[in-house]
């Protein structure tokens, strides 16, 4: 199945480019859903243009806890809206503060918002947005420590189908992966002995902020903050974690592990690499390592599937293949590039995920549209539990189980007060 025929079967199949003259839901076919980001850094920012450019979304409201960058966003999507024939955003939908969630939530004039503000906050937001009847489209992870994944499956049982409820991880919806995972889950690769994958990765870069005071510091370079963050692994490392479980259909039962600060000088306590060996059902076991630093450092993401009749090979750039008795590789435009994959800081990346953010989207505009509600944050919850079990075997030096995890969980509190940022 080349990429072509992927993408025309798949919207066929989700009804993302027919809909009904108008659902039970009071969506015409041809409005848009009006889309508010909370949280105008790189990601957000550039998550929200494709929600516009390529999905259909029409972003109405904005909201940030710092000025500066409010106001950048206006001046970013002032100008998507106008390329695309659209008004300004009203500057009575522009929120600041650290209530900005509170008042995007209550706006009769936002359906749905994009929660992409540091790890810390995603559940608490998460609450209030659905609290506000809206549909969500939250970064991952879910939550940075267990007390939050489960406060944030209290919330997806109690608005299980009243809203969508979306987790950002993209490349659930990227076309070459869907068709690789679908292979191997039916056997193409025979039985499942082994996986290796690692993230590579240049480490974050932040301007010197001369004169500002701590807390501001903090949560402006948030990627440094390990309660803020929940460390390289829950943060960044996660979609590759999150692949792995995909594949597998589970979450792994125990992991060894262990991480350190070798490169990185700059201020902060996360990591800047880890070497976790997860172990699921049936004793296979998920090699996994990752780097993160330097300012042009090397980049490679892959996950490699190891079975009895083949090898499954999953980059982010490359070719996208099976190997072995039955062999196979995507030839989607996707694949076509050779040169080496290039690190995105915004989470835009090309080559076989050219597509994952577009897919993504407007499959959830369209479970709006449709009134047939996503809830994935189960899902999400057990991507974000997978990483802390990682994280807290190293931190204890020692195996630790799934079980052993969820009886004495680690508790990450912020020790920071966000009611001064008005």
């Amino acid at each position: 199945m080349n990429r072509r025929k992927f993408i025309t079967s798949a919207t066929a199949a989700s009804g993302l480019m027919i809909l009904k003259s108008k659902t039970a839901f009071g969506y015409e076919a041809n409005s848009a859903v009006r889309l508010a980001l909370l949280g105008c850094g790189n990601r957000g920012t550039s998550v929200a243009t494709s929600f516009a450019n390529n999905a259909g979304a029409r972003i109405v409201a904005l909201g940030d806890i710092f000025p500066d960058q409010l106001a950048k966003g206006k001046v970013h999507f002032d100008a998507v809206n106008s390329k695309l024939g659209q008004g300004p955003i009203d500057p009575k939908l522009m929120f600041r503060g650290h209530t900005a969630v509170q008042q995007l939530a209550a706006s009769s004039e936002i359906d749905a918002i994009q929660i992409s503000t540091p790890p810390w906050f995603h559940v608490e937001h998460l609450d209030v947005v659905v609290r506000g009847g809206k549909h969500v489209y939250c970064e991952k992870p879910v939550g940075v420590d267990i007390a939050q994944t489960e406060r944030a499956l209290a919330i997806s049982k109690r608005f299980d189908g009243k809203v969508s409820m979306d987790v950002g991880f993209q490349i659930r919806s990227a076309p070459p992966f869907v068709e690789i995972v679908r292979r191997i889950q039916a056997g193409q690769i025979g039985k499942i002995a082994a996986i290796s994958a690692h993230y590579n990765a240049p480490g974050s870069t932040y301007p010197d902020r001369p004169g500002m005071p701590a807390d501001e510091v903090r949560l402006r370079d948030w990627l440094w903050d390990r309660t803020l963050s929940g460390d390289i692994l829950l943060e960044q490392n996660i979609h590759v974690i999150d692949v792995c479980n995909w594949i597998m259909g589970t979450h792994p039962i125990k992991a060894v592990a262990k991480s350190s600060r070798q490169a990185i000088k700059h201020q902060g306590n996360t990591s800047d690499n880890y070497e976790v060996i997860f172990t699921y059902p049936g004793e296979v076991e998920l090699s996994f390592s990752s780097t993160q630093f330097g300012k042009n450092g090397f980049f490679d993401v892959a996950e490699r599937v190891f079975g009895d009749a083949g090898v499954a090979e999953a980059p982010y750039s490359g070719p996208l293949r099976i190997l072995g008795n039955d062999p196979w590789t995507w030839s989607g435009n996707e694949a076509q590039d050779t040169a080496p994959g290039k690190f995105a800081a915004d989470g835009a990346f090309t080559n076989n995920l050219a597509l994952a953010d577009t897919m993504k989207e407007r499959s959830f505009l369209e479970s709006i549209t449709s009134g047939k509600f996503h809830n994935q944050v189960a899902a999400g919850v057990e991507s974000a539990r997978s990483c802390m079990l990682g994280r807290q075997a190293a931190v204890l030096g020692r195996e630790l189980t799934w079980n052993e995890m969820m009886k004495s969980p680690e508790k990450y509190t912020l020790n920071l007060d966000v009611t001064k940022f008005n």
